[in-house]
C-alpha cells in the first residue's frame, strides 16, 4: 500500500479549475482519509493524486491517500475489513460488483450523481445498473481504473502467420472495416490462435483464478447467450450455449501456454511484452509497458474490438466507483471532491495520464486526443474504447448481486472450463460442477 500525503508534490498534471464546490458558500475543511486503487500504468497515481492536492489545498481539507493494490485480492481484503471494522477510509476505490454487494453500508449519492450527470450527461447502462441499488445511487462512477479489455495483439505475427491485418480491420480515427470486422468471429479467433501457436507465438490467455481471466470467459459465455444465473437467481448454466461454449474451449486450450492456469493477471502481460505471445486481452497497461521496457514489443502492438458471436461483440468491461463509508467522518468533503474529479477537465488529465487506460464512465467521453494521439504506433488503442457495434460485457451478469460477487469472487465459470479442458471432465460434468457451486453461493 503506497501512502502520498498532502505535503508531497506531484507535478504531473495540469491545474483544472473547480466549477463550484459541492458543500455550497463553504470550504469543506477537515480530513479525510482516501483508499483508491493502484495502477497499473506506471505514472497514473501521480495525476490522480495530483488532482487531489489541488483540490485540497483549494478546499483546506487535509487529505491521506493510500493506493492499494488488486494483486493478491488485497483491496477486496481492505473493502471487506472495513467493512466489518466501520473504520477505515472515508471514500474507497471499489469495482464493479462490490458497490451494490456493500450497499447497505454504504452513503447514498443521489446529490452528487444529480450534479455530475447535469454537467457530463448520462452514464452507459452498464455504469448505471452497477452503481445504483434499489433505484438510488450508492457509488460515484470512477474514471481512475475503469476499463475494457479487449484484444491487444502483435501487429506483425497476426499479419504474418494468422493472415490478418489489425490494422486495416481497426484503422485509426476511422470506422472498422465492415467486411473485415464481420470476419473477426470467435471461431476466427480459434483459428489464428492455432495459427500463432504452431509458429512459436501463442496468445496468452489466463485461465487461473483472477481478474482478467474471469472477464474475457465470461466475455465469450455473453456472446453465446451463455449465463450461470440469470436476473431470478436461477441457475441456467445448463444450456446449449454453454456447451457450445465449453466445446469451443476444449479447441482453443491445447494451443496455449500451458502455464495459463497458474498465472495472475500479470502473467498475460508478461507474456506480451517478452515476445512470446501474440494476442491477449487487456487495457492499455501492458502496451505502456512494452513502450517503455520494450520498444521493440511497444511499436508493434494494436488494440482493437473483440470477436464477434451469435450474440454480437463483447469488451469485458470492469467499471470502478468511489463510494462513501456510512461511517465517514467527513462525507461533505468526500462528496465535494468526487464532484471535482468527475468534471470534464480532470478525467482529460486522469485519461492522458494513464496513457489511455482509463475510460471516463459517461457517454460524451470518447473524444479525447489521448486515444488518437498516443504512440508508438500511433493510434494504438484508438479501438480501447468501446466503438461501432462493440458492446460492454459484465462478468457474472445478468445474476443478482449478491450472486453475482461470489461467481465473480471465485472465478466460476473460468474453473468451469478448466474442468473440462485440463481436469479431465466432459463437458456435462463441467456443468454439473458449476451447478453445484452456484447452489452453495446461494445457501450461504
Amino acid at each position: 500500500m503506497a501512502e502520498v500525503t498532502r505535503r508531497r508534490v506531484i507535478a504531473t498534471a495540469s491545474a483544472a479549475a473547480l466549477a463550484a464546490p459541492f458543500v455550497r458558500g463553504a470550504y469543506a475543511a477537515g480530513k479525510l482519509n482516501i483508499g483508491f486503487w493502484d495502477h497499473w500504468v506506471p505514472g497514473a497515481n501521480d495525476v490522480l493524486a495530483k488532482l487531489v492536492h489541488e483540490w485540497a489545498d483549494k478546499e483546506k481539507v487535509d487529505v491521506k491517500i493510500d493506493f492499494i493494490t488488486s494483486q493478491g485480492d488485497k483491496l477486496l481484503m481492505t473493502i471487506a475489513s472495513e467493512r466489518e471494522a466501520k473504520i477505515g477510509h472515508d471514500l474507497l476505490t471499489m469495482g464493479n460488483w462490490q458497490v451494490r454487494d456493500k450497499a447497505e453500508d454504504l452513503e447514498p449519492v443521489d446529490d452528487v450523481m444529480k450534479e455530475i450527470i447535469a454537467q457530463n450527461g448520462p452514464t452507459p447502462q452498464i455504469v448505471e445498473f452497477l452503481g445504483k441499488e434499489d433505484g438510488h445511487w450508492v457509488g460515484v462512477p470512477a474514471c481512475a481504473g475503469s476499463q475494457a479489455k479487449p484484444p491487444c495483439g502483435r501487429i506483425d505475427l497476426l499479419k504474418q502467420y494468422a493472415g490478418i491485418d489489425v490494422q486495416k480491420m481497426y484503422p485509426a480515427d476511422a470506422l472498422a472495416d465492415k467486411e473485415l470486422a464481420d470476419r473477426w468471429t470467435w471461431d476466427t479467433f480459434l483459428v489464428a490462435a492455432e495459427k500463432c501457436a504452431k509458429a512459436g507465438f501463442p496468445f496468452g490467455m489466463p485461465l487461473g483464478s483472477t481478474s482478467d481471466s474471469y472477464d474475457w470467459v465470461s466475455a465469450v459465455l455473453t456472446a453465446y447467450g451463455a449465463t450461470l444465473v440469470n436476473e431470478n437467481g436461477e441457475i441456467t448454466v445448463k444450456s446449449d450455449a454453454t456447451r457450445q461454449v465449453l466445446a469451443w474451449f476444449q479447441k482453443l486450450v491445447p494451443f496455449l501456454p500451458p502455464e495459463v492456469f497458474a498465472w495472475d493477471d500479470a502473467g498475460n502481460n508478461k507474456a506480451l511484452i517478452a515476445g512470446k505471445a501474440a494476442l491477449i486481452m487487456n487495457p492499455p497497461s501492458a502496451w505502456a509497458v512494452a513502450v517503455r521496457d520494450a520498444p521493440q514489443i511497444g511499436e508493434q502492438l494494436w488494440t482493437f474490438a473483440p470477436p464477434t458471436g451469435p450474440k454480437g461483440r463483447f469488451s469485458p468491461f470492469i467499471g470502478n466507483f468511489w463510494p462513501i463509508w456510512k461511517f465517514s467522518s467527513n462525507k461533505a468533503a468526500a462528496k465535494n471532491l468526487l464532484v471535482y474529479l468527475s468534471q470534464k477537465s480532470a478525467m482529460e488529465q486522469l485519461v492522458a495520464g494513464s496513457k489511455g487506460y482509463d475510460i471516463p464512465p459517461y457517454d460524451r467521453m470518447r473524444d479525447f486526443p489521448t486515444w488518437s494521439d498516443v504512440g508508438p504506433p500511433k493510434g494504438t488503442i484508438y479501438n480501447y474504447p468501446p466503438r461501432g457495434d462493440v458492446i460492454l460485457s459484465l462478468a457474472s451478469a445478468p445474476a443478482p448481486p449478491k450472486i453475482a460477487v461470489q461467481i465473480s469472487t471465485q472465478a466460476t465459470a473460468v474453473k468451469m472450463v478448466a474442468q473440462c479442458t485440463h481436469q479431465g471432465q466432459s463437458i456435462d460434468q463441467a456443468m454439473d460442477w458449476a451447478t453445484g457451486e452456484l447452489e452453495g453461493f446461494m445457501r450461504s
